[in-house]
């Protein structure tokens, strides 16, 4: 087969597919016009707005909310409560890191307790290291100081922030744990 046959056939074969689609257009754009006019939209109408009502202001004889004694008043509240704040938290920032407040206290295991010169001391391990921890140490990443060591339980006051942003006092605990064998 030549080179001229094969492209009269490929023509012959693209005039026929044209000649087709034409006709299959018209038949689709009929059925087309046919559904949009059976199709009504279903549209709610929009309710009327409300009647805005204005409100007259009662409270002359009160303190002004925006008032400059207002504000001088929230202003000395909250300087002293950062003021509260700061005494809880100044020790805390001025005094030298102990080891294992690099530490999440959640990843610290209670592994045993031993008395040294009369003394409670908690075996605390994190990873694969053991620590002796003594009363007044600190322990975690919340200023966790340790308050008391008693067989089962390591007892932790924590400073942190709450949701107002406010330095508070918490207590945590680090309890003893059994290992599995």
């Amino acid at each position: 087969m030549s080179k001229v046959t094969k492209w009269s056939g490929v023509c012959a074969v693209a005039i026929l597919l044209s000649a087709c689609g034409a006709a299959n257009e018209s038949e689709l754009q009929q059925w087309m016009n046919e559904q949009k006019s059976q199709i009504q939209p279903k549209v709610k109408p929009i309710s009327e707005p409300k009647q805005f009502k204005a409100e007259s202001y009662n409270l002359v004889s009160e303190l002004e909310p925006f008032s400059l004694q207002k504000l001088t008043q929230a202003l000395n509240k909250d300087s002293s409560r950062v003021q509260s704040n700061q005494a809880l938290i100044a020790p805390e920032l001025a005094r030298r890191r102990d080891p294992l407040e690099e530490f999440p206290l959640d990843t610290m295991t209670l592994v045993g307790h031993l008395t040294k010169a009369g003394q409670p001391v908690a075996l605390v391990t994190v990873g694969k290291l053991l620590y002796q921890v003594r009363v007044g140490e600190h322990l975690g990443q919340n200023y966790g100081r340790v308050m008391n060591i008693t067989e089962t339980e390591i007892t932790l006051r924590e400073v942190v922030q709450d949701a107002a942003g406010e330095w508070v006092e918490r207590t945590a605990s680090l309890q003893l744990q059994e290992r599995l064998k």
